[in-house]
């Protein structure tokens, strides 16, 4: 099939016997053009079916309007939640999103950088994947445009960061688990070259020893957290020698995989073996039984990160914001055993 050219703003200049000049300060409502004219020029934009370059708009404006927002995943409650707080604020303010998701795949999360900055968004707005170590691409889009970094993010970048205090989180879980006569309690992580999973590591081992307990280094696991890992993990924990009476994820998918093979193995939960998730995804409170986990309050980091971005891009200079969120333990029943 032949490709259809594209109108230009000189296909409609050459139709009215206008300069390009004259049609494209009709097309942006000039003052200086007539009412007859302005009116004239749209119709037959409307005729010819010419779309505007928005891009080559931004390179003479020096400004887009659009802001990249990248997600390590869209299947996710909290990342799906968070972009469409950002995508709702910034809307009301002016500004479109592109977004984009890294799989948590490092060099898929490096090549969306480098698109958006060659579209020359006004800021990027991100939660860095699983896999990325190395800072250079946060450091190059932080040369060349505004970074707000949220839940996954490290202080070296010294940019504005939203997400919720990781460390009392585990705290809070450990915590409930002794209440609930837990003392052997196992920890389904993240990788901890992230920051928020070193932070609720941290935490965990903290609040173990605050209670005189401890746990053997083969308790502590890191993984993707995927369900598959949590399915792997789990059915690790229950082949070693000693098995946990407890199990704190540190992401809801993982713990659902968890609690697949709890059920599987006939292990009552919480009786023998107490979970608990983290992230409150949708799916945890319509389980048998359903999963104890944090509310990481996704739409206020959606909303917060968004306005961090407005503020910046309204005075580059400003004191960098870090905004950390209280964490909210939500209890149910797969950690709660004073449920009749």
């Amino acid at each position: 099939m032949e490709n259809k050219k594209k109108s230009t703003i000189k296909d409609i200049a050459a139709v009215l016997g206008l300069t390009p000049s004259a049609v494209s300060k009709a097309l942006s409502d000039h003052p200086r053009i007539s009412e007859k004219t302005k009116l004239a020029v749209k119709e037959t934009a409307i005729k010819l079916d010419y779309q505007p370059n928005y891009l080559s708009s931004a390179l003479r404006k020096g400004k887009s309007n659009l802001v990249g927002v990248i997600i390590p995943r869209v299947n996710s409650h909290f990342f799906s939640s968070v972009m469409e707080n950002i995508e709702k604020t910034l809307n009301l303010n002016g500004y479109n999103i592109i977004m984009t998701q890294s799989n948590e795949l490092y060099a898929k999360e490096c090549q969306e950088i480098d698109t958006l900055l060659k579209i020359q968004v006004d800021g990027i707005i991100a939660s860095m994947a699983n896999e990325t170590t190395d800072l250079e691409y946060y450091k190059k889009i932080k040369s060349k445009t505004e970074l707000v970094l949220f839940d996954r993010g490290e202080e070296e970048l010294n940019v504005d960061y939203v997400g919720i205090d990781d460390y009392k989180s585990s705290h809070l879980v450990v915590d409930h688990l002794v209440s609930q006569k837990c003392s052997r309690i196992a920890h389904i992580a993240g990788f901890k070259h992230i920051r928020i999973y070193k932070e609720r590591i941290r935490g965990y081992k903290d609040a173990l020893e605050k209670s005189g307990l401890a746990a053997p280094d083969n308790w502590i696991i890191e993984s993707n957290l995927r369900l598959e890992d949590g399915r792997r993990i789990m059915q690790q924990l229950l082949d070693s020698p000693e098995r946990p009476d407890a199990v704190y994820v540190a992401g809801d998918i993982a713990a659902l995989g968890a609690l697949q093979i709890l059920l599987e193995n006939n292990i009552k939960v919480p009786e023998e073996i107490a979970l608990i998730g983290f992230s409150d995804e949708p799916f945890t409170s319509l389980t048998q039984p359903s999963i104890s986990t944090v509310n990481q309050h996704s739409d206020q980091i959606g909303k917060l990160a968004a306005e961090a971005f407005l503020q910046r891009i309204t005075n580059p200079k400003q004191k960098i914001n870090r905004i950390i969120l209280e964490p909210e333990l939500i209890i149910r029943q797969s950690s709660n055993r004073n449920l009749k």
